[in-house]
């Protein structure tokens, strides 16, 4: 190993330390305080309960456990966005499960909240996967009501999407394990079976204040809206249990008689470990995003005994297309190489080399080739990001890049097998769109610590930024020195460089979460198993191309 190597491992480790930090704090929801007082009602914590409902030493993933970070700063935070969704197995089915945090604030929807709800309900949807709510909540944070009531993606789209599911035939079990208010009432009784905890679950429209007050009746929450009153007299719910353990062994006893489902039938065969060691991942790559390196060497440490088919190698280098498979399951991989390739016949001239981590028209016009290789061979894509944007200049425009960046963006858009998206590195401007960013909708999308998300590196934006500042200060009559130059360009690129971060990406899911290299593997074959649940629809069609 060299001295390079040694510094970018430890750069990398520390990134996955810090990364390992953050988790923990994240984990511990609205705090340790708070997790008693939970305790000393008799009740499970969330995080608790979705580890005794998935099957005991299988696998899982957690999407979005960073949203909501470093956001809400007015109202002490939001944890994982107050609630923890998990894609995992119970009683050996795969299904995702959504459970609110009742240490956050109560379980209060937040703006963020009704955003990850919504997303885990678009993995419901589109892999077709059994959904399991465990409900306990106060219902819409009503500080902030104006950002989760009344539009087309608020909280009004988490019912609507209850209906939809239920007529596509997605199994949704809800159980109510404490609070359920208001409109969030509507949650579990559009559900296909809804199960109440005694003495601590609750359903009503209006608690017995607002009935009060309402309508002057007196009564208590208990008889309002308890285990016993939707149980035996309203019959809103289906079972009642007596705590937590006793709702959540229901639940696995449902879900254990659910019948198979008609499967995509992506190909998998017996999955195998890479031959090459994957924590050389950590050694590989580089500390500084502008560094270059082979992307095949991350790609061999990713997939199975470290075997992959390169599809026109020799052509458009800049980026990877290529067969492989994780898992045991076949995919597609589209990577972009990061380090400089010389073109057909070049030699050393800077004008005939191609730069790495960019877009050429001929890397472009391959990629588009082989994502309609894939879609009609029905095999899964995976896109590994490092990627600064497409080619600029008089060569590249007289080219038709914007012809040839148009073409793989359709086809990127208009895919019909399911899409995984990696971002390793850079993940800049419209490079982020053609490598299948979350516009495009891959199944799931994920980021390394070392990832970067902006229109442009921190170090490009401030420079343009600082340009526009300058020239704002002189119209004034100020004089920018050299050094109040310097400042004005520190503090811009510190301000940018906290937005290109991949936990500000993650806190607002633009991304499903922040990941360990080493975890890509489980990530991409859990995503697959799950996308295998929804056979493809429709045929795939790139439309309208100027070729």
């Amino acid at each position: 190993m060299d001295l390079k190597f040694n510094k970018n491992e430890d750069h990398n480790k520390l990134l996955l330390s810090d990364l390992k930090k953050r988790l923990a704090k994240v984990k511990l929801g609205g705090g340790e305080k708070r997790i008693a007082k939970h305790h000393s009602k008799g009740k499970m914590t969330a995080r608790e309960r979705i580890d005794y409902l998935l099957d005991p030493k299988s696998k899982s993933i957690e999407i979005g456990a960073f949203a909501g970070d470093d956001m809400y700063k007015d109202y002490s935070g939001c944890p994982s966005g107050g609630v923890i969704v998990k894609i995992g197995y119970i009683k050996g089915k795969q299904c995702i499960v959504v459970a609110n945090d009742a240490t956050v604030k109560a379980g209060a929807w937040f703006p963020i909240t009704g955003k990850k709800n919504l997303r885990a309900q678009e993995i419901a949807i589109e892999n077709r996967l059994p959904i399991i709510y465990l409900v306990d909540s106060a219902g819409v944070f009503l500080p902030m009501q104006d950002e989760i009531f009344p539009d087309k993606e608020h909280f009004g789209r988490i019912f609507r999407n209850n209906a939809i599911m239920s007529g596509m035939g997605i199994t949704q079990i809800s159980a109510v394990m404490g609070s359920c208010v208001a409109g969030g009432a509507y949650l579990p009784i559009m559900s296909d079976e809804a199960l109440i905890v005694d003495k601590t679950g609750s359903i009503f429209l209006a608690g017995s204040y607002l009935v009060k007050a309402a309508i002057g009746e007196t009564i208590d929450n208990e008889t309002l809206g308890g285990a016993t009153t939707h149980c035996e007299i309203s019959g809103v719910t289906d079972y009642k249990a007596k705590d937590d353990k006793d709702a959540l062994d229901t639940i696995k006893n449902i879900v254990d008689k659910i019948g198979d489902f008609d499967k995509a039938g992506y190909n998998r065969i017996k999955a195998l470990k890479p031959k090459e060691n994957p924590e050389d991942i950590y050694g590989i790559l580089p500390a500084s995003r502008a560094d270059q390196y082979d992307m095949n060497d991350i790609i061999n440490r990713l997939v199975d005994n470290s075997e992959f088919e390169e599809y026109k190698a020799g052509y458009g280098q800049t980026i990877i297309t290529g067969y492989a498979r994780i898992e045991g399951w076949a995919v597609g991989i589209v990577a972009n190489q990061r380090h400089i390739v010389k073109t057909k016949g070049a030699k050393t001239k800077p004008s005939e080399m191609q730069f790495g981590g960019v877009i050429y028209n001929d890397s472009a016009d391959k990629a588009t080739r082989f994502i309609a290789n894939c879609n009609q061979k029905k095999i899964p894509l995976v896109f590994l990001q490092d990627v600064t944007g497409f080619m600029v200049g008089s060569k590249s425009e007289h080219g038709g890049i914007i012809k040839d960046g148009a073409k793989m963006v359709n086809a990127v858009s208009n895919s019909v097998v399911p899409k995984f998206t990696i971002i390793i590195g850079n993940s800049y401007g419209a490079g982020n769109y053609a490598m299948c960013g979350k516009a495009y909708d891959p199944r799931l999308i994920v980021a390394w610590p070392s990832a970067e998300l902006a229109v442009m590196s921190g170090k490009s934006a401030a420079k343009v930024l600082l340009q526009i500042e300058t020239a704002s200060l002189k119209k004034k009559g100020e004089t920018i020195t050299k050094q109040k130059e310097e400042e004005l360009f520190n503090k811009i690129k510190s301000r940018y460089d906290n937005q290109v971060s991949p936990y500000y990406a993650a806190a607002r899911l633009w991304t499903d979460g922040v990941i360990d290299p080493l975890d890509t593997r489980t990530w991409i074959s859990m995503g697959i198993e799950a996308a295998n649940h929804a056979p493809i629809e429709k045929p795939f069609n790139l439309g309208v191309l100027q070729v």
